[in-house]
């Protein structure tokens, strides 16, 4: 058989790992397809990167973008490829959407989980929270990101909990469990993690 340029320059899906309510890998799904109106449980990750004034870098999400499309949000979100370890994914991802890399990257909120639905689209993560810093200047890709900018982290922590920060729906929900300094907070046990984050965590 002759192989065609079609063959030759198929692209291949980019899966999400599939959880059951404890937090075991169950399966993987194309992301291309797993959000809708009953979005499975899948894991994901967020990520808080500050620089060394104290400022949090926030995101506005790509309006073209399927789900939450235009919200404003933490610094990066990602879902880790089956068997991908979630520093790893946090690094890669920072690369693709952000065009800078992590430093002192570590894990504070091992458990955080939510469901979340906007235009009959649904969010439904175990998603674990990191923060770290940024390594260099961003430089946003275009196709993810509508605006980045760096905040004071105290005046937007304070906005996004007394309501007048208009953010994604995780994000508040995080910002309500970090630390009210996390730049300085303690690693978290990765034995807190969901089991299927724990494995892929295993070098």
């Amino acid at each position: 058989m002759t192989t065609t340029d079609t063959d030759a320059t198929a692209v291949t899906p980019e899966l999400v790992v599939l959880l059951d309510e404890d937090g075991r890998a169950v399966g993987t799904a194309d992301k291309a397809g797993v959000h809708h109106a009953d979005t499975p449980l899948h894991l994901a990750f967020s990520c808080y990167l500050f620089d060394g004034e104290g400022n949090v870098l926030v995101t506005r999400r790509a309006l073209h973008k399927r789900t939450f499309p235009g919200v404003w949000t933490n610094s990066c979100c990602g879902h880790p490829a089956p068997g991908e370890p979630l520093e790893d994914a946090v690094r890669r991802r920072v690369g693709q959407e952000l065009g800078t890399t992590v430093t002192d990257l570590r894990l504070v909120l091992p458990r955080f989980r939510y469901r979340a639905e906007q235009e009959g689209v649904v969010e439904n993560e175990m998603c674990p929270v990191f923060v770290g810093s940024a390594d260099g200047a961003v430089a946003p890709d275009p196709d993810e990101v509508g605006e980045a900018r760096w905040e004071p982290w105290e005046a937007f922590r304070a906005g996004v909990l007394d309501g007048s920060r208009a953010v994604s729906v995780w994000c508040r929900e995080q910002v309500a469990q970090l630390p009210a300094d996390p730049v300085s907070a303690a690693t978290a046990d990765v034995g807190d993690l969901p089991p299927a984050a724990r494995v892929a965590g295993r070098r």
